[in-house]
């Protein structure tokens, strides 16, 4: 959920992002055929400011499925979502329709808000996950390498110039207010997000433990095309035809769309891509009607052993 609101937020913008300029041109038609530019998260995320805390649900693990969040935000309870609209409503001057109606009877209009979720996340995100995931696994591997290595002072100091850690303190510059131990919630969870942007952004709501989002590293790198030069010499396992349409998928596309740019048949892609899907290379998203097809992360790996 930490890359829901962010990366919401950056398709809301005009502004062309230095980074994720060539994911949003892609995404941003999606999003707006489906409407979710007038639906529920165009209200709960405005361009800047105050996103409600009970978007971000304290995960139950490191790494929580999406319907697991879903489910999460469903059983938000009554009073921690009217608390988050109140403050919401303090930043933004008002509520729109549908957040007072959220307002009015959470319990009854979450699991809308939860399906309006699901469908942006296999729109935006879900198609790119891999991809994205394979930088967030790697910051994570990082910064739990120098926690053991150097401890928690290297980890913190080198975390976010923002952040510092003195004297068993950790201080976050900029932040309103304190975040004392004693009532903060038990430990820290560090999220590493590819969307957040340059700054850091906070999440305390105990009893759930604090959590704090941060630019991963690797991010600048996350779009670009990497040639798979040595994708010829998979011709002989995967056949000529399924190696082609996975050089392809750098970005995710369709049947139709994979059928133009290769000058294989509708036909034939359909069959390579159920081929590479039963044997877990590529994965299929729903995008309005039609279903876009994305490299899995297991593929990205054969790929880069091929080229190496």
């Amino acid at each position: 959920m930490w890359e829901v609101a962010p990366s919401f937020r950056l398709l809301a913008s005009d502004t062309a992002h230095p980074v994720h300029r060539a994911w949003a041109e892609q995404v941003r038609p999606r999003v707006v055929a489906a409407g979710l530019d007038r639906g529920w998260l165009a209200e709960l995320i405005g361009p800047s400011g105050y996103v409600p805390d009970f978007l971000n649900p304290a995960p139950a693990g490191p790494a929580p499925t999406a319907s697991d969040e879903w489910d999460a935000i469903s059983a938000t309870p009554v009073d921690r979502v009217r608390q988050d609209l109140d403050h919401l409503a303090r930043h933004q001057g008002r509520l729109g329709p549908r957040l007072s109606g959220l307002h009015a009877d959470p319990a009854a209009r979450l699991p809308r808000l939860a399906q309006e979720l699901a469908t942006y996340w296999d729109l935006a995100l879900a198609p790119y996950w891999a991809r994205i995931r394979a930088v967030l696994d790697a910051d994570v591997f990082h910064r739990a390498r120098t926690l053991a290595e150097h401890g928690a002072g290297r980890l913190f100091n080198d975390l976010h110039a923002s952040v510092s850690w003195d004297d068993n303190a950790l201080t976050l510059t900029r932040r309103k207010r304190g975040m004392p131990r004693r009532s903060a919630g038990a430990g820290l969870l560090l999220v590493p997000s590819a969307f957040t942007g340059p700054g850091l952004r906070t999440r305390v709501r105990p009893p759930d433990p604090p959590q704090l989002a941060y630019p991963a590293r690797g991010v600048g790198a996350l779009w670009e095309t990497r040639p798979a030069t040595g994708a010829r010499a998979l011709d002989a396992v995967l056949g000529r035809s399924r190696t082609l349409l996975l050089t392809e998928l750098g970005s995710p596309a369709s049947t139709t769309e994979l059928a133009r740019r290769t000058g294989l048949s509708p036909a034939g892609v359909s069959q390579c891509l159920t081929a590479l899907r039963d044997a877990g290379l590529v994965s299929a998203h729903r995008a309005g009607r039609s279903v876009l097809y994305a490299r899995t992360a297991a593929a990205e790996t054969l790929l880069e052993a091929a080229s190496g």
